[in-house]
């Protein structure tokens, strides 16, 4: 079967396959990637290297000189696999080395190096202005749509780099899911095809009962379908906050991610809202990793098994989210877990 040639996804069809085989999102050979490799400091991207090494386990393009086999990310995209990660099987590990970003000339994250667990929750928190939005938008390479913005360092999703120059955009974001500080679904869709609507930006080909099926799936995986069944045609914009931020998250679901950024996903939102959004993260953690950004302190010590604190774009430390707020090792944690501060 030949494969989208803009996303490299293979048609409907293939949702059948094993377990062991998952559906893999390469960069199409030939085509220039979506975005380069992150560059150096004050330099353009630099162009590929005719004579890359390919990555472990490829054959290397026929000619004399060995060219870069294209990386891939891959996604979990049968009944099985998703059950399986349902149960709690490990999903993916994010790690940060090094990792610096920069708005022109001006460095707001300053060489972070930092893991986030798989199907844990990871909290950043830290005083406004100190990176911790910055940091987490680098790694679904969103910080780079914004002109004049650019990142250093290596960010690994289970050992691949998502910023090499032939790992795709597209499938990065499918892979990394995120959810925004204020809800945002489309204001002219209904609140069924705010949910297809990621599969479709995707290139996941997904039509009648199949579609119907994966956005009923997405809308209970995000607590929403009870609430929502009976008026799917209806616009989603008219929910309530709360809903509409659960909306959101059954649109990033829909896509099947394994790695979900939530930016102050409960900030505009009523303690009834933020409580079903707490009691959803700790449901979801069972079948993805999650990094939620949040100033709340009493919010990151219900939700999350680790804490890392953010201060002036430097991480500070991280560790147990138990041990940040009754031990800190450095004493401008404990400053700011007490309120001293921010």
């Amino acid at each position: 079967m030949t494969p989208d040639r803009h996303t490299g996804q293979p048609d409907a069809e293939m949702s059948e396959q094993p377990l062991e085989q998952r559906r893999i999102i390469p960069r199409p050979p030939g085509e220039q990637p979506t975005a380069g490799r992150m560059p150096p400091a004050g330099d353009a991207p630099p162009a590929p290297a005719a004579g890359d090494t390919p990555a472990a386990g490829t054959a290397p393009s026929a000619g004399d000189t060995p060219a870069a086999a294209p990386q891939t990310v891959t996604t979990p995209d049968t009944v099985t696999e998703r059950q399986a990660l349902a149960e709690g099987t490990p999903t993916r590990t994010v790690q940060l080395e090094g990792l610096r970003a920069f708005y022109g000339r001006a460095e707001q994250v300053k060489g972070v190096d930092l893991e986030f667990k798989a199907n844990e929750v990871t909290a950043i928190i830290g005083p406004s202005g100190c990176g911790k939005s910055t940091m987490i938008r680098c790694i679904n390479r969103m910080h780079e749509e914004i002109p004049g913005a650019r990142a250093e360092g290596r960010v690994l999703l289970d050992g691949l780099d998502v910023y090499e120059h032939s790992v795709d955009v597209v499938a990065v974001r499918r892979a990394i899911g995120m959810v925004f500080q204020k809800p945002n679904p489309f204001p002219t869709m209904s609140i069924f095809d705010n949910v297809a609507a990621g599969m479709r930006l995707t290139g996941m080909r997904r039509r009648g009962a199949e579609l119907s099926a994966r956005v009923e799936r997405a809308l209970v995986d995000a607590g929403l379908w009870d609430e929502v069944s009976e008026r799917l045609s209806e616009p989603g914009v008219g929910l309530s906050g709360g809903q509409q931020q659960r909306l959101c998250i059954a649109r990033s679901l829909a896509v099947d991610p394994e790695v979900i950024l939530m930016d102050e996903p409960c900030s505009a939102l009523d303690p009834v809202a933020t409580l079903k959004i707490e009691e959803l993260i700790d449901d979801l953690k069972q079948r993805v990793t999650i990094v939620i950004v949040t100033h709340n302190m009493q919010q990151a010590a219900r939700v999350a098994d680790r804490t890392a604190f953010m201060l002036d774009g430097r991480l500070v430390e991280a560790g147990p989210t138990q041990e940040i707020f009754t031990n800190p090792s450095d004493p401008r944690t404990e400053e700011y877990v007490t309120g001293k501060f921010g």
